[in-house]
């Protein structure tokens, strides 16, 4: 009897037949495609600055080995556990989004990273799909107690969730997380069918906090002015990234043969996309984005099957977030959103970002597992028994 039998009981082979194996794979294209434009796009950073030429690819792997590890442990949690664990990570976010805004190091005009030895944290990446998760929790509790004479203010606490951790953010300041943060509170939302005047209420606050950082931040203004006007100031760096998918062509340049990449600053970062546009051209670029497509189609199919109000929320808002942080990356290289120093999931380097990807990707690949019809109740959520039934 083999380990991935049917008839095998163990724990590994349990898990094999109720996890979503597309979505595992799919991640793991996804990872693939990393690891190589890392290695194409990172060299000449590291020249640049004086540091040995692998230096960014080795430690992108030292990363991404414990980081894969930690995904697949945490797919093998049950429902329970998941929301256990997103808990204690807002709790530790929380306070050291606190701490960072005291004794954080300041990078490029924006106090977001405690430096640790040999490492810089970034408490908001972790932030992110912890509170994704407990808001979900709290509102899934909520609807749960409807019909009965438990008034439970699942929302409101949410929202003061939610209010905490993007004032925290604002404060860095952190635009674009703050941006993510509230898109995805929009969308567990929608999705639970609350009423809209709080989808409403959400909106007016993001556009209020969006003209009060345009009007107080001069690098937010900047930014927004460059594309709306590519004649008010400097615009290098998307004219660098256009240059790359321009000079890319169909077929690309191949792994390590462009020349753009040389000239564009954060290539391996914010502008890895570009890196993939000029050296895979655009039929891999084709596949990369079908990959992040797929993910989120296939992963949005199995959340709509669920009848757990907890695992369509929670799993659907981290979705969300996973998909959104991709389109910004991508629509800020193609210049067809104003530049925004965000990383391509599983694809840009960056240590604290891959780290809590890979929790938040662990998390939808635990609460997609097949699941039986009979539902069991945990801590007031009707979630669903995990068993080893054909996918």
């Amino acid at each position: 009897m083999g380990l991935f039998s049917r008839t095998n009981k163990s724990l590994i082979s349990q898990w094999w037949w109720t996890v979503d194996r597309g979505l595992l794979s799919m991640v793991g294209g996804i990872i693939i495609f990393g690891i190589v434009l890392v290695m194409a796009a990172s060299p000449p950073v590291a020249q640049r600055i004086g540091l040995d030429e692998y230096h960014f690819f080795i430690r992108h792997i030292i990363v991404l080995v414990p980081s894969i590890l930690i995904m697949l442990g945490i797919s093998f949690l049950n429902v329970r556990y998941i929301w256990r664990l997103a808990a204690l990570m807002l709790v530790g976010s929380f306070f050291c989004l606190i701490y960072v805004l005291i004794f954080g190091v300041e990078i490029k005009g924006a106090q977001r990273w405690i430096h640790l030895p040999g490492f810089s944290l970034q408490p908001s990446e972790f932030a992110k799909p912890a509170f994704i998760v407990v808001a979900a929790w709290f509102i899934a509790k909520q609807k749960d107690a409807v019909g009965t004479k438990n008034n439970y203010p699942g929302t409101k606490i949410a929202a003061v969730l939610y209010g905490a951790i993007a004032s925290l953010l604002v404060l860095q300041p952190d635009m674009g997380m703050t941006f993510i943060v509230t898109s995805c509170f929009i969308a567990i939302i929608f999705m639970a069918g609350l009423p809209f005047r709080i989808i409403f209420l959400l909106m007016l606050f993001a556009i209020g906090a969006a003209s009060m950082a345009y009007f107080s931040l001069s690098h937010v203004q900047s930014r927004v002015d460059r594309f709306l006007n590519p004649d008010s100031g400097d615009t290098y760096q998307i004219e660098k990234s256009l240059d790359a998918f321009k000079n890319g062509g169909i077929l690309g340049t191949g792994p390590g043969q462009g020349t753009v990449k040389l000239s564009i600053p954060d290539a391996h970062a914010d502008f890895i996309f570009s890196v993939a546009g000029e050296e895979l051209g655009l039929f891999f670029i084709i596949i990369i984005v079908a990959l992040y497509a797929g993910v989120l189609l296939k992963g949005f199919g199995r959340v709509m099957d669920s009848d757990s109000m907890f695992i369509v929320l929670a799993a659907g808002g981290l979705l969300t977030m996973f998909g959104l942080q991709a389109l910004i990356h991508m629509g800020s290289a193609l210049s067809l959103l104003p530049t925004k120093g965000m990383t391509l999931p599983f694809i840009s380097y960056g240590g604290s970002s891959l780290l809590s990807m890979s929790v938040a990707f662990g998390m939808i690949l635990a609460l997609t597992r097949r699941q039986a019809k009979t539902s069991v109740s945990q801590g007031g959520i009707s979630i669903q028994a995990i068993n080893a039934e054909k996918l």
